[in-house]
C-alpha cells in the first residue's frame, strides 16, 4: 500500500474512521493500535473474533440500565467470576 497521509477528525467519544482505502488494503476487521512518542501506530491483525481472548465483563447499557458502575461494586463481581 502506497503512502497516504490523511487527516481525521476525532469525535467527543474518541473515534476516528478509517479511510476506506486503507480498510480495503488491511483484508481484515481487527487492528492493533499502540502509541510511540507522539505517533499513534495502526496495524492490521490477522485474528477471527474467536482467536480474541477478551470479553466485556459489564456492559452498562446491557447489564445495569445504562447506569455506570462504582469501582468496589465491579471488584465485587470480578471476584465472584475468579472465584
Amino acid at each position: 500500500m502506497k503512502s497516504i497521509q490523511k487527516i481525521q477528525k476525532v469525535t467527543e467519544r474518541g473515534q476516528i474512521t478509517l479511510p476506506i482505502e486503507w480498510r480495503r488494503a488491511m483484508k481484515t476487521k481487527y487492528i492493533s493500535i499502540d502509541s510511540k512518542g507522539d505517533s499513534i501506530i495502526i496495524n492490521p491483525v490477522s485474528y477471527t473474533k474467536k482467536d480474541i481472548d477478551e470479553y466485556t465483563v459489564f456492559d452498562a447499557i446491557r447489564d445495569n440500565s445504562r447506569k455506570g458502575l462504582r469501582a468496589s461494586e465491579l471488584q465485587k463481581i470480578l471476584k465472584k467470576i475468579d472465584g
